[in-house]
């Protein structure tokens, strides 16, 4: 996989790569999968063994949202998800099926507060760039979907920019939190694609920080988030970012995608 190296945005993020080699040296890592000795040179940070446990999500998938399709199809396809819908995203890609040992190394994030475990979810969402409408591109700006600041204080983190950080990090590309949630909402999980797409209307902005406008403007944007399900959210994040930020395309990459499971 090829990597495109540019000017890092974060300005942290030689200071985290670097701190992390180190801590390997001193403390010899465990595959976060099944607490194994793991080697300080394996990419991503995952044993052997468990790597076999990851579902990766491969071709034939929608064009839009990249549901996954079982069987052989010929030609560009769109899926039941995208049927009837005018998505403000160009497209999504997600690196694996939402299953098994992916699915809990996010909730192990994100609801366990495992926040080492951005490092390897990062990682993994690396596998985005296999896809050529990523790859082609070099000047991408990263963009974490924000949670509400409600959420993140109970939190403590944003799973997302964390994600966003390695990101940053391992390719060079630049990171900007160029959104802000402004309204709570209910808990997308219990609702229908309908009432997904109606709870979140209107709960994004553009960030306030007057440089935001001017680096996103006439830009290509990866918007990043750790699963993607209906597209609702980043459906509502790609339209604050077109309509406010005035960037030129928007692109959605998930570590993972829920809906249709692996076969086996």
């Amino acid at each position: 996989m090829s990597l495109p190296k540019l000017v890092d945005g974060d300005p942290g993020g030689w200071w985290r790569a670097g701190s992390g080699r180190l801590m390997d040296l001193l403390y010899p890592r465990l595959c976060p999968g099944c607490e194994d000795p793991l080697a300080a040179d394996l990419f991503p940070a995952l044993c052997e063994p468990c790597r076999f446990r990851l579902h990766p999500l491969e071709a034939p998938f929608c064009e839009v949202c990249g549901e996954k399709f079982h069987g052989v199809l010929h030609g560009a396809v769109n899926c039941w998800n995208c049927q009837g819908r005018t998505l403000a995203f160009d497209f999504a890609r997600s690196g694996y099926h939402a299953h098994e040992l992916v699915r809990d190394l996010i909730h192990r994030l994100k609801y366990g507060r495992e926040i080492a475990l951005s490092r390897l979810l990062g990682q993994l969402l690396l596998r985005n760039w296999e896809d050529r409408r990523i790859e082609r591109h070099r000047d991408w700006i990263l963009v974490p979907v924000p949670l509400h600041p409600g959420r993140e204080r109970q939190r403590q983190f944003n799973q997302s920019d964390e994600l966003c950080r390695v990101v940053a990090a391992e390719t060079g590309l630049q990171r900007w939190p160029a959104l802000r949630r402004i309204r709570a909402t209910t808990a997308q999980a219990s609702l229908d694609q309908e009432s997904r797409l109606e709870n979140l209307k209107g709960a994004f902005a553009l960030a306030r920080h007057p440089e935001i406008r001017e680096r996103i403007e006439g830009k290509r944007i990866l918007l990043i988030d750790d699963v993607f399900t209906t597209g609702a959210t980043t459906h509502e994040c790609a339209k604050v970012l077109k309509a406010q930020g005035n960037a030129s395309m928007v692109a959605v990459i998930t570590v993972a995608r829920a809906g249709t499971p692996p076969l086996g």
